[in-house]
């Protein structure tokens, strides 16, 4: 890129008028920046609230890249779990410091709140209930990660928010109930009997602001409960307007005992409202018009020139998103974006309204999908690019003026970004932000695993958050650092190995050092003037007058574009590609590393085409002034009419994450056993519970017998179950290498037999060429019960194309992998590249 005026930068301390103070706060953090955590239950009578019960403290082993190891999950899955008792021994499995004895079952009580709390980090809580009876009820826990009904698994409430209920068939006597630790290591639990069968709760709703000077039709999304035993079909949603305005949605299928949330229409306005609210009634009716359930919503009403949301529809999976506005001051084709991201447990909406309004740009702030979210990578960072595009399109601003900017987890969200994205951004600045989040929060678990082969195609399925490795990217934009210099939850330690690593390289950076200050000490945090100076000192250039750039990514689906260069294919999968491009008259000189296609879009961008292209020192004569594309074999490149859209691009290339998007669709075997087939439409509901959870999704529930290529053409698909029990499974995977059937798995030529093996792995849909298959299957019930976790729905964690695993990974993961890896370019296992 060319060379901006240096501009090396310390801003010494000095004293600031306003005085720094602590915001740190005990209790709830999600009270502190976020949602009010949901205290009440309206939606049905109490009948059993949980104050006793057994606690198994240790039985869970946290990771970081690879998951947690669980020694109750692994019981389950094998069949040796047996009911606890208090002094019963699970035995001497994960010893550490401080723990000489085996894991023992102990009798715990809540407080007078009902709420379990006696150190329970790592703990496993066990309850149980006794019924008279078979019958729906709703599970409305807190603080965990996960819970196992009867021994089926369902989401929890990691984070405290009071959001979850599940609801589920309580069987005439014992009922069993395990739950993980969440976030803040207490549990609370109640069952609830559903005062019907078919509701709206007021839980989680995603609601944009209605704009008096900008009437129009907008969207919003309710959880809607299924506490029925068939799936609802046809459903419609009607929105009514106290003024009597009406707009109907058709409801997507929602399945048996399942929370969905789903998309309604808001109607415009006959007349704007002078008040700062608006109440407005959702009715929910049958296929035939028979009202089932009704709800009052509250709708904020304001003006598009302040503070205000609004919602869109993502590609992902169809869901309602949001994200806020601080609009600028002014109007017209100059004004700049600044997208800012938030930390940890805050609203988008109070993100925006922590910055005063600008007269010179539009303040944009997106929800990472939810307050803790998935700290701004993998599906938060998709989020933060559609919103990104959404707000270009909706306030026509200047493109060269974009700029990024975060607080905390948001900070490491710019440093993320960032380097992922060199080229959308004139500026990157993280506000107390760590760079790195597996430097942040080191597990001793992940710290031991370096030399397994298996944790190492792990970590290279989460390389796309290792940011020191496409540090140089930075160069493409100014860098503003700003960090609290008594910051007790991101040390300042982090801003300061950033400033020393950019000074070696980086001619245009800021790094200021607020003195005394805390992780927030006023709003300042993150709206602080010389940080949005800076940002107007350095715009984007255009890409027309850029003569040398350095690119690096860490896989192409990740990011693949920089300029007028585009990276098509990797060498070595999901390991750091980078080129670099120095553009000199008529010729153009370009050294790669780990790269084995990629293209130069000098067409598109209405540039004229260097004579010489010197690739690697081998010098290749351009056949087009359009763009032009280049292949490598062996260590010979030369240029190529076309790409092959079968391969792996920079559209679809893997990581079983990968699969999870496109409007994403599940579906569940029903082929099997009926063991099989309830617990396959289980899993199902359990990953669309927490995606719902973590990621506020509305993922789409399918039986295979309803599944036809044609009816979701040009959408990504999770097979739950194998090819003997899922219908669906020869309909889009009859070409893939890998299949696994009861009893084993084929691997290419190989027969891997047991039945305690499970797997994990994407491939490309046959039908199409953008579309993705990703598979949760078993070989029998110990290997389907290995499948229990859904670690994959995470920022941190790595999943490669493929894992085979026996059931013994539920407590020695990555020890109980068999096969790792990923499949070659041409998506075959021959040119893939797998640990054994």
């Amino acid at each position: 890129m060319k060379t901006k005026a240096t501009q090396f930068t310390f801003l010494l301390p000095f004293i600031l008028l306003s005085f720094v103070c602590q915001a740190q706060k005990t209790g709830n953090i999600v009270e502190i920046f976020g949602k009010e955590k949901v205290e009440s239950t309206k939606e049905g009578q109490i009948l059993h609230t949980f104050r006793h019960g057994l606690v198994l403290r240790n039985g869970i082993q946290p990771g970081l890249i690879n998951g947690a190891n669980d020694i109750v999950v692994w019981q389950l899955a094998n069949g040796s779990f047996r009911t606890p008792v208090d002094g019963s021994s699970v035995g001497a499995f994960f010893l550490g410091e401080g723990q000489e004895n085996d894991l023992i079952w102990e009798s715990t009580a809540a407080d007078s709140n009902a709420v379990f709390s006696d150190k329970l980090t790592k703990s496993v809580l066990y309850t149980a209930y006794n019924a008279a009876r078979s019958e729906i009820v709703l599970l409305e826990a807190t603080g965990h990660t996960r819970v196992f009904i009867n021994g089926l698994p369902h989401e929890g409430d990691h984070y405290d928010y009071g959001y979850t209920l599940i609801p589920f068939k309580l069987k005439k006597g014992q009922n069993e109930f395990l739950y993980s630790y969440g976030r803040f290591s207490r549990y609370s639990s109640r069952l609830v009997v559903p005062s019907k069968p078919v509701f709206f709760t007021h839980r989680d709703p995603t609601l944009p602001s209605l704009l008096r000077d900008e009437n129009q039709e907008r969207f919003g999304a309710i959880r809607v409960v299924n506490a029925t035993e068939k799936t609802l079909r046809g459903y419609r949603i009607e929105c009514v307007l106290p003024g009597g305005e009406k707009a109907t949605a058709e409801m997507g299928a929602v399945i048996s005992l399942t929370t969905r949330k789903v998309a309604f229409r808001i109607p415009a306005f006959a007349t704007p409202p002078m008040s700062d609210t608006l109440k407005a009634q959702l009715i929910l009716k049958k296929p035939n018009g028979k009202e089932v359930d009704r709800i009052q919503i509250t709708l904020k009403v304001s003006e598009s020139t302040t503070y205000h949301e609004r919602s869109f529809v993502s590609r992902i999976d169809g869901s309602v998103q949001y994200f806020s506005v601080a609009p600028s001051l002014q109007k017209g084709a100059e004004q700049a974006l600044v997208l800012s991201v938030h930390g940890a447990s805050v609203e988008a909406a109070n993100q925006a309204r922590a910055y005063k309004q600008k007269d010179w740009a539009f303040i944009i702030a997106p929800t990472n999908r939810r307050p803790f979210g998935f700290n701004w990578e993998e599906w938060g960072r998709k989020d933060a690019l559609e919103v990104l595009a959404e707000a270009k399109r909706l306030f026509k601003t200047n493109l060269q003026k974009t700029f990024l900017t975060g607080h905390s987890m948001g900070g490491h969200g710019s440093w993320f970004l960032g380097a992922t994205y060199p080229g959308f951004w004139g500026t990157v600045s993280p506000c107390a932000g760590y760079p790195d989040v597996a430097g942040y929060r080191k597990t001793v678990t992940d710290q031991g695993l370096s030399e397994n082969p298996h944790f190492r195609m792990l970590e290279r399925g989460a390389s796309a958050g290792r940011v020191f490795n496409l540090t140089k990217n930075y160069l493409q934009a100014g860098v503003y650092i700003l960090h609290g210099g008594a910051d007790a939850v991101v040390p300042v330690d982090h801003a300061r190995t950033m400033r020393a690593l950019l000074g070696t390289f980086h001619p245009n950076f800021a790094y200021y050092e607020y003195p005394g200050g805390s992780h927030w000490y006023s709003d300042e945090s993150v709206d602080w003037p010389p940080l949005f100076d800076f940002m107007k000192q350095n715009p984007i250039p255009e890409t027309q007058t850029v003569d040398s750039l350095y690119f690096a990514t860490a896989a192409p689906v990740v990011s693949s574009e920089n300029h007028w260069v585009r990276l098509n294919q990797q060498e070595k999968q999901y390991e750091t590609s980078s080129i670099k491009a120095v553009r000199n008259h008529d010729t153009l000189t370009l050294q790669t590393v780990n790269l084995r296609s990629f293209s130069l879009l000098f067409g598109f961008h209405g540039m004229k085409m260097p004579k010489f292209v010197l690739v690697d020192g081998q010098e290749i004569l351009p056949n087009s002034n359009g763009d032009i594309h280049f292949i490598k074999n062996g260590e010979h490149w030369s240029l190529t009419a076309s790409l092959n859209p079968k391969e792996k691009n920079a559209q679809r290339q893997g990581g079983l994450k990968m699969a999870f998007d496109n409007q994403v669709v599940f579906v569940y075997a029903t082929h099997g056993s009926r063991e099989q087939n309830e617990w396959y439409e289980n899993k199902a509901r359990f990953d669309a519970e927490t995606f719902l959870y973590r990621g506020n999704a509305s993922v789409e529930i399918i039986p295979d017998r309803d599944f036809s290529p044609g009816k979701f053409t040009g959408r990504n698909v999770i097979l739950y179950g194998n090819a003997d029990n899922n219908s669906a499974w020869v309909k889009l995977l009859g070409h893939c290498p890998v299949k696994v059937n009861n009893h084993q798995v084929h691997f290419g030529g190989e027969i891997i037999q047991s039945e305690r093996l499970g797997a994990y792995f994407v491939y490309p849909r046959a039908d199409d060429d953008t579309t993705l298959v990703g598979v949760i299957a078993g070989t029998g019930n110990q290997g389907m019960k290995a499948l229990a976790p859904n670690d994959y729905f995470s920022g941190i964690t790595g999943f490669p194309d493929l894992l085979i695993f026996d059931v013994d990974w539920l407590k020695d993961n990555p020890q109980g992998i068999w096969v790792s890896g990923f499949f070659g370019n041409d998506w075959s296992i021959n040119n893939g590249e797998f640990a054994r």
